[in-house]
């Protein structure tokens, strides 16, 4: 299948390498550009955690502390190989969603054992550190990115779109699937999808799409790569 991975340069590149050992063509037109934040040395003190629902979030603690002696929780397993890569050796995945993050950690960690840091983008949901503040534990979130909208697709996939080959999107939250319809009308290509297919991380990302007039959208069973693969074939 050729299928457009609308996720940041850096991670669509790993992206289309996956689904190319699986036998699909890659289209990669990000929808938003990471922009890392610059500022002082993040503090650690105090904290015995570091809990991560994005790879960039760690992409960024990493050019802000040279510390790596922190256990680090990452919602799935892709940022958990990008914060194995960075240097920290204490990683474990919740392999799901920010929800699944909270439960693994109130499993596993004790409000009088330190703080918790949060690292994000600065479009983050705030949701993880409320649900993990209720039980009592100290949090707090370090903004380390902003993900800023790209104008348009890429030249490759408007030209896929417009000869009516592209046979899927991979969408990964909501505000990129309301971003990838925004470009789809912009681009006036909605007479060019209806023989695509949507693939959802979740139901809060099929939902911005569900008036475009694709082919199909088909929502994972959890919320992560591994069960998005699944429904391409």
């Amino acid at each position: 299948m050729r299928v457009l991975v609308t996720r940041p340069r850096e991670d669509a590149e790993r992206t289309a390498a996956i689904l190319r050992a699986c036998g699909h063509e890659a289209v990669i037109s990000p929808l938003t550009d990471i922009r890392f934040l610059e500022g002082p040395e993040i503090p650690l003190e105090g904290m015995q955690a570091i809990l991560a629902t994005s790879a960039n979030g760690i992409r960024g603690l990493a050019r802000r502390t040279v510390q790596r002696h922190l256990p680090v929780f990452t919602v799935g397993t892709q940022t958990l190989a990008i914060a194995r890569a960075a240097g920290f050796s204490n990683t474990k995945s919740a392999g799901g969603d920010a929800h699944h993050l909270a439960e693994y950690a109130l499993e596993r960690l004790h409000p009088e054992d330190g703080g918790l840091l949060h690292v994000a983008g600065r479009q983050h949901n705030a949701g993880l550190m409320l649900e993990l503040s209720q039980h009592g534990f100290t949090t707090r979130t370090e903004i380390v990115y902003e993900a800023f909208p790209v104008e348009g697709f890429s030249e490759d996939a408007l030209a896929t779109f417009r000869s009516k080959r592209m046979d899927a999107v991979l969408l990964f939250s909501r505000r990129g699937a309301c971003l990838f319809a925004a470009q789809i009308r912009q681009a006036e290509l909605s007479n060019a999808i209806s023989g695509v297919r949507a693939v959802c991380i979740s139901q809060a990302a099929a939902e911005p799409v569900r008036a475009l007039g694709l082919a199909q959208i088909r929502v994972a069973s959890a919320p992560h790569y591994a069960a998005m693969l699944e429904l391409l074939s």
